[in-house]
């Protein structure tokens, strides 16, 4: 079915993003997976481009621009030329958010322009070895002392977690109330206290470091605060999840589309009991109800991007096109590995790394059992 979310700038730029993947992305992506880690410079190659900080004002050296379109062919075009290990969604989708309309005049002139840039990486540290989906169950403190905050605790699951200059973590700053005691700092790299630990081996997403993050004693002043008071983090947290989802769901639906398209190539050319897989009914069957599938997620998750410029994008709205994009992305490729057999099972082959970098999506940035029961929970029970 024919797309109409584009206009032709977005398509102009989508040529900019795919020639930049071709030429600066997809020839050393193998390497970088071997490493567990892209290249700061590559950050800066893509800054130049004009792909990072769209709803940056341009005084700061953003396009000025709030359109998730732009954000979403970016998305897509990763995906597509399967190089998963950039982090750039995490720093454009969920992070701008935060570093645009959190911040202070002078949080802005210190961070903005570096955002836009490239030369300054970003993170959120929200996932501890004991809270994941659960938000409200963090234990990292952030205790009030003159002008700064003692930052103590730790982080897992990082995205960017290595490359990363900027990391916004949440924190406990009354342990005593609950939500509302939740606040968001900015952590820079060389903090006293703060430390990376291991670059994490992770099942797939082989090239994207994503890391634990310690902070011990770490002094961070009050500057860094996000936000006007302290104790609304977890409510900046709630407003922001659902882009972050949307994102998600973008991602799975472009890989959905990219693997399905390989499989379609692979069946007309693999020969089994001398005629091609796709002459066999069983093939088509398979294929058709994929392809159907797709076609229904593409629609939906157009709409949401639409809605979500509008303003008008939910939290119930983000669930759903979380959990149904990614449970189809991880049922869709692993139906599209049985049918390149023994092939599909090599990492040679573009199907089973794609296989290896799915699985993760029905869990990060929410499960999916946290997304039916946000859903759930708003039919009133």
């Amino acid at each position: 079915m024919q797309r109409d979310l584009f206009d032709e700038e977005h398509e102009l730029f989508r040529e900019t993003v795919r020639e930049f993947l071709a030429r600066e992305v997809v020839p050393h992506h193998p390497q970088w997976e071997k490493d567990g880690i892209i290249p700061r410079e590559i950050w800066k190659s893509a800054g130049k481009l004009g792909m990072f900080g769209f709803g940056v004002p341009e005084e700061f050296g953003g396009a000025g621009i709030t359109d998730f379109r732009y954000n979403a062919v970016i998305v897509e075009e990763i995906m597509r030329a399967g190089t998963s290990g950039i982090g750039f969604s995490l720093h454009n989708d969920v992070m701008a958010p935060y570093f645009v309309d959190l911040t202070n005049d002078e949080q802005k002139q210190r961070w903005l322009p570096g955002f836009a840039s490239g030369e300054l990486i970003t993170a959120i540290a929200m996932t501890e070895p004991g809270a994941g989906s659960d938000l409200q169950g963090i234990r990292t403190t952030a205790i009030r002392e003159g002008d700064d905050y003692i930052v103590n605790g730790q982080k897992t699951f990082i995205t960017n977690g290595i490359n990363s200059d900027l990391v916004v973590v949440v924190t406990k700053t009354d342990p005593t109330a609950g939500a509302r005691g939740t606040t968001l700092f900015v952590v820079e790299r060389g903090m006293e206290g703060f430390v990376r630990g291991r670059n994490l081996d992770k099942v797939g997403m082989h090239a994207q470091d994503t890391a634990e993050l310690f902070f011990e004693n770490v002094r961070v002043p009050a500057a860094n605060r996000l936000g006007d008071e302290d104790g609304h983090g977890f409510f900046h947290l709630m407003k922001n999840l659902p882009q972050e989802r949307l994102s998600i769901a973008v991602a799975a639906v472009a890989a959905a589309e990219a693997v399905l398209a390989m499989t379609i190539d692979y069946c007309k050319t693999r020969q089994a009991f001398g005629r091609n897989l796709g002459s066999f009914q069983n093939t088509r069957f398979v294929l058709a109800e994929l392809a159907t599938e797709v076609d229904i997620a593409r629609l939906y998750i157009d709409k949401c991007i639409l809605a979500l410029n509008a303003g008008e994008f939910t939290a119930v709205d983000a669930a759903k096109a979380k959990w149904w994009t990614t449970e189809l992305q991880t049922k869709l490729i692993d139906r599209c590995v049985q049918l390149h057999g023994g092939y599909g099972y090599m990492t040679e082959y573009p199907v089973a790394r794609a296989w290896l970098d799915s699985r993760v999506q029905t869990i990060y940035g929410g499960t999916t059992e946290i997304m039916k029961e946000i859903i759930g929970r708003s039919f009133g029970f």
